[in-house]
This record gives structure tokens, sequence and C-alpha cells, in this order.
């Protein structure tokens, strides 16, 4: 339940963090968190933020089209910047520190963009509840001296999610996104083949209407996570019917239906083990 008293407090603090700022370069997904701290940089400093979006295999295409969407519609500039840290020999090898490897290669290239712009201050759009799940892609915007602004002002994000509604930002009950790479276990190499297959079968699944899962890549099987509320649906003969034969089509054997339901980094059970 969100204290209202207290999430405009903190939303109080963050424009006030903002505002002590000469520029700003937001580190920009399209995501509820990211959607939100551009809106809040953007109400603080008005011309003197830009977003950067990476544009990459890992990204579903729709996130980046997303983004470049919201940008436009706050008049804010915005930079595709083309993405190829999943080619980074430690990204492919899938360690469970593979994120850090991911994150230091992208914050090299906004630190490029920020010297060109003459902008002293990059900003990632990490909460309060990131430290729950074990997130190494922190670890590497701190060593590249990266911001986070959400986390300053003590942000959650329920109350991210209840001050985006507040405020009229589509993105307030966006479901949660995270990169394709995360959907093979860790040890798995990550092969553009693979991206790709998740890519498609998570459009599939999007297609019949589910807002929340997950494809998980194990060789031959997609494990496929859903809403437990979402499973009978999921069931419904023509609806499994057809998932199954299109995720069969872009090259899986097995095509199965976790139990357990949509869990945020299921993959990352494997590291507490």
């Amino acid at each position: 339940m969100v204290d209202f008293e207290q999430a405009h407090k903190k939303k109080q603090v963050l424009l006030d963090n903002l505002r002590g700022l000469d520029s700003l370069l937001v580190a920009f997904s399209g995501g509820v968190d990211s959607t939100f701290l551009l809106a809040v940089a953007h109400e603080a400093l008005g011309g003197k933020v830009i977003a950067v979006t990476a544009d990459s295999i890992i990204s579903p295409p729709s996130e980046v089209q997303e983004a470049a969407a919201f940008a436009k519609s706050l008049g804010v500039e915005h930079v595709l910047l083309a993405s190829e840290a999943w080619n980074l020999p430690e990204f492919v090898a899938n360690p469970p520190e593979r994120c850090y490897f991911c994150k230091k290669d992208l914050f090299e290239q906004l630190r490029k963009i920020a010297e060109e712009r003459g902008i002293r201050s990059i900003a990632h759009a990490a909460n309060m509840d990131d430290f729950d799940d074990f997130r190494p892609g922190w670890k590497a915007a701190v060593e590249m001296g990266g911001i986070a602004p959400l986390v300053d002002a003590r942000l959650t994000k329920e109350e991210i999610r209840y001050l985006s509604k507040e405020m009229g930002l589509a993105t307030w009950d966006k479901p949660s996104m995270a990169c394709l790479a995360s959907r093979v276990p860790y040890g798995e190499p990550i092969t553009g083949t693979k991206l790709r297959m998740i890519g498609e079968a998570e459009k599939e699944i999007a297609s019949h209407g589910f807002t929340q899962y997950r494809v998980r890549h194990h060789g031959p099987v997609a494990r496929i996570e859903v809403r437990a509320s979402d499973m009978k649906r999921f069931m419904e003969p023509e609806t499994r019917e057809r998932i199954v034969a299109k995720l069969k089509e872009l090259g899986f054997l097995y095509v199965t239906l976790d139990l357990e339901g949509y869990v945020t980094g299921s993959l990352n059970k494997a590291l507490k083990k």
C-alpha cells in the first residue's frame, strides 16, 4: 500500500536533486522507471535533458519504438544508440555477471555522447526494489560514474507506479520488462539465434493479449511463464495450440508452461542455490 504523502515527498526530493544539475543524460529504456525519471527530469530541467536508448537485438523492438514515441511527446532530444554489447565475449559466455559487462559497455558509449554535448551527469533508473535481486549492472553504473536519482530519493517501484499514474504516464501499469538475454540460463552461451527465437516467441504470446510473460530458453525446451491468473486462458485449446505451433516453428522441440507462474528473475534461483 502506497503512503501517498510519503510518495509525494520523495518526488519533491527527486525534483530538488535534479534541479541541482546543470544538465542530464538519461539512459532511457522506455520502461516504467526510466519513463518516470525522464518525465520528472524534463519537468526539472526542461531542454537541458536528453534521452538515450540502446537499440540492440537484446531489446524487443516494441520497447525501442515506445521509448522514441514518449521522448517525442515530451519534446526531449532522443538519441538511438546502436549497441553491440551482446557481441562482447564476456557477455556471450553468459556468466552470472553478464549484466555488468553489458552495462559497462553501455555507459562507456553514454559517456562519449555526454562529453560531446558537455553533459556531466548520466542517470539510470534503478529504484529501491532493485536491491532485492541480483543486479551486477548496478556495480558497472557506479564504476562509470552514473547516478541513480530514484534511489537517491528512496523511491520504490510501487511509489513510481502510483506517481506515474497521477502524472498521466501510460507506463504506470506497464508490465516489467528485461533484456532478452535474461531468458537464457547462466552458463549457456548467448547467440543471435536464441535471442531471435525468444523475441518472436514472446511476440506471439503478446498477440494473444497476455501482458506479463517470459519465454525461458532451455535448449530445445521453451519454458513459458505467465501470471497464475492467466493460466486457464492460456490453456484454452485454440490459444494453446497456436502458441505451441508457433514456438515449434521457431525451432523449439518442446513447449512447456511453468506451473509456478511468472517470477521476476526466475533464473537467479540457480545462483541462490
